[in-house]
C-alpha cells in the first residue's frame, strides 16, 4: 500500500492502566487502514478492542507510540488540533445513538456540521436531507429523535457521522442493539459507504457474521493484535 492510501497508520501503541496497579492493555499495537477498506476488529469481550478504537479516534492521547490519520501525527497534536481533525476526518456510530431528544432527526444529523463551520447553515442542510433520503429516512426528518424507532435512530446516527464527509467511520459494536433485520440494514448501509462513497470504516463487533462479510478481520486476544485476514 502506498503512502498516499492510507488513511489511518498505527504503529507499536502501547497503553497501559494504572488503577491502582499498572495493567498493560495495548501490547505493541501496529495496523493500517487503506482509503475505501471495510475493516472490523474482533476478540473476545477485556481484549482492548474499544480501548484501541478510543485511541484511534484522538480521544485518548496518553499511551506510546504513534498514530497518523491522513499521514499526519496525532499524539502530541493540541487538543483544538484534534478536536479540528475529529470532527472533520473521522465520524462515529456506536451501539447506543447518542442523538439529543430535544433536536428534530435532521437538527442531529446537521450538528457536527454547523460545529465544523465549512459550510452555510443552508448548505449543511441540504447535504443532511441528502443523506436522510440516501438512508431511506427522509421522511422521519422532521420529527422528534425519541418518535422514531431503535433501526431508524441508528440510521441517523450513521447520516450524523457521514455529514462531514469524513475519511474513516468509527463504530464500537452499532449493531449490537439492533434486531437481526435492521443489523443487515446497517451492514448494507456500510457496505454502500465503502463502495460508493470511498470510506473507509473500521467497526469493533462481536457478531462474527458481520466481521466474516467485511474486507478483512483484525483479531485481537490480550491487548495484542493476533491476525489481520482478508476475506477469501
Amino acid at each position: 500500500m502506498s503512502g498516499k492510501d492510507l488513511v489511518l497508520q498505527v504503529e507499536k501503541v502501547n497503553k497501559s492502566f494504572h488503577d491502582p496497579i499498572t495493567v498493560k492493555v495495548l501490547k505493541d499495537v501496529s495496523l493500517e487502514i487503506a482509503k475505501g477498506e471495510f475493516v472490523s476488529i474482533t476478540g473476545k469481550s477485556g481484549c482492548g478492542k474499544s480501548t484501541l478504537l478510543y485511541i484511534l479516534s484522538t480521544m485518548d492521547t496518553d499511551y506510546e507510540g504513534e498514530l497518523r490519520i491522513d499521514g499526519e501525527p496525532t499524539r502530541l497534536a493540541t487538543k483544538t488540533r484534534l478536536a479540528h481533525l475529529r470532527n472533520e476526518k473521522i465520524g462515529f456510530v456506536f451501539q447506543f445513538h447518542y442523538l439529543l431528544n430535544e433536536f428534530s432527526v435532521l437538527h442531529n444529523v446537521m450538528l457536527p456540521g454547523l460545529k465544523l463551520g465549512k459550510k452555510s447553515k443552508a448548505e449543511v442542510e441540504q447535504r443532511a436531507m441528502e443523506l436522510l433520503r440516501e438512508l431511506e429516512i427522509g421522511d422521519q426528518a422532521l420529527k422528534g429523535a425519541h418518535q422514531i424507532s431503535g433501526g431508524q435512530k441508528q440510521r441517523v446516527a450513521i447520516a450524523r457521522a457521514m455529514i462531514n464527509d469524513p475519511l474513516i467511520i468509527m463504530g464500537d459494536e452499532p449493531t449490537g442493539n439492533l434486531d437481526s433485520r435492521n443489523g443487515e440494514i446497517v451492514f448494507g448501509i456500510f457496505q454502500r459507504i465503502a463502495q460508493e462513497h470511498k470510506r473507509s470504516l473500521l467497526i469493533v463487533t462481536h457478531d462474527q457474521d458481520f466481521a466474516a462479510r467485511t474486507d478483512r478481520i483484525i483479531e485481537m486476544d490480550d491487548g495484542r493484535v493476533v491476525g489481520s485476514a482478508d476475506r477469501a
